[in-house]
């Protein structure tokens, strides 16, 4: 994964990754652990969240959660059981009895149903093309929205990633981020990450995307937006440690900010 950087709400001028690497040094500083803080990291699929999320959660030692995780176990467990789409009070009934949680003894957090690990199972390729079906269905984004509220309250200091966590999950979070790429780039990730070069082409994989986008963006509940509040990033010409470290720079100043107001 490649950021050339659109700060489209700030406007900066670009930074060279020499200038990112020496502000993190000059502005380097622990977090008091007393500190809560919320970081939301939202956006469209194949943008590298979850990958960057995790990664700056580690940096400044913070908890992460992978809400899109969420929303992948329920499709999985829909698809596993054989629930027909048009049956949905079924499906979030099954949602609701597998109580979805993560072992946070993990790293990454592991999420299981029924007390069981389901991680293996919800990135495959069938659980890819439901998970939009899924996650348009307005009973069961109400009960995630309020299961990843619960969590924000057990896990203050968090780095939390999805398409709604700055917007609808947590609006007052101290710090949001956006991060966007042209779909070719993103389905080409995508292809990547799936393994799936030998049975998707590239065309089929961004008409996938372009399509996932649509549904996530125009659904009634809990749609794909970008906040207002939220340092816009457009990855597609950096690499994952590019990504990580503008991510961090932004964060360090933020976080020193709302130090130096307490």
């Amino acid at each position: 994964m490649s950021v050339s950087q659109t700060e489209s709400k700030t406007n900066e001028p670009r930074q060279s990754q020499a200038d990112l690497v020496s502000f993190i040094e000059c502005t380097g500083f622990e977090l008091p652990t007393y500190h809560p803080v919320i970081i939301t990291i939202d956006g469209p699929a194949g943008t590298g969240k979850s990958t960057v999320a995790r990664q700056l959660a580690i940096k400044l030692g913070l908890d992460f959660l992978d809400t899109g995780a969420m929303y992948r176990a329920a499709a999985a467990i829909m698809i596993d059981r054989q629930i027909p789409k048009e049956d949905i009070g079924e499906l979030v009934s099954q949602v609701l009895g597998a109580d979805l949680h993560f072992d946070w003894q993990q790293d990454p957090p592991t999420i299981l149903a029924w007390d069981t690990p389901i991680d293996h199972r919800i990135r495959n390729e069938d659980v890819t093309k439901r998970v939009s079906f899924v996650a348009a269905i307005p009973e069961l984004r109400h009960h995630m929205v309020r299961k990843q509220r619960v969590i924000g309250a057990q896990h203050p200091r968090l780095v939390t990633e999805g398409r709604d966590q700055g917007s609808v999950v947590f609006p007052d979070a101290a710090i949001k981020f956006y991060l966007d790429a042209d779909p070719t780039v993103r389905a080409q990730r995508r292809i990547d990450q799936l393994g799936v070069a030998d049975t998707v082409d590239l065309a089929e994989m961004c008409e996938r995307i372009v399509r996932r986008d649509q549904i996530d963006s125009s659904r009634d509940d809990g749609p794909l937006v970008c906040p207002e509040d939220a340092i816009v990033i457009d990855t597609a010409n950096y690499n994952v440690q590019g990504v990580i470290d503008l991510l961090e720079a932004h964060t360090r100043e933020r976080i020193a900010a709302l130090i130096n107001t307490d």
